[in-house]
């Protein structure tokens, strides 16, 4: 899938973000190596600590979908649409499922790509 139509996916869920604390929405595209693409918004909570990022949000739609493995994300946030990496527990989420491209909205409105290993260098994970 073309990287712009990815992240317009992700803008376009974005649009259902719930951020009432923040003020910041965010939108997720994931692309299931099924061809598939899952999308999540954040979902804010009063109680902060249940609030639920945009990542996982696609990664929980896949998962219950049945899709294990992931070519793509892409990110978008903010009033902008501006370009935001993952935090580390959704980089960390992500990387149980392995590598894949991790894309965000540039100044000039270009995909910025970077491999999910790239982003977590030393992922925590329980040897097999």
């Amino acid at each position: 899938m073309e990287p712009g139509r990815l992240l317009a996916l992700a803008a376009q869920v974005q649009a259902r973000a719930y951020a009432p604390y923040s003020g910041f929405p965010v939108g997720a595209a994931l692309l299931g190596i099924s061809g598939a693409v899952y999308t999540g918004c954040n979902v804010e909570n009063t109680a902060y600590g249940l609030s639920l990022c945009a990542e996982r949000a696609a990664a929980v739609q896949a998962v219950a979908a049945g899709e294990r493995s992931f070519l793509a994300l892409a990110v978008v946030a903010g009033a902008g649409n501006e370009g935001c990496w993952p935090c580390g527990a959704c980089r960390q989420f992500l990387w149980e499922f392995g590598d894949m491209v991790v894309m965000v909205p540039g100044p000039d409105r270009k995909p910025q790509m970077r491999l999910l290993s790239q982003l977590l260098p030393e992922p925590f994970a329980i040897q097999k």
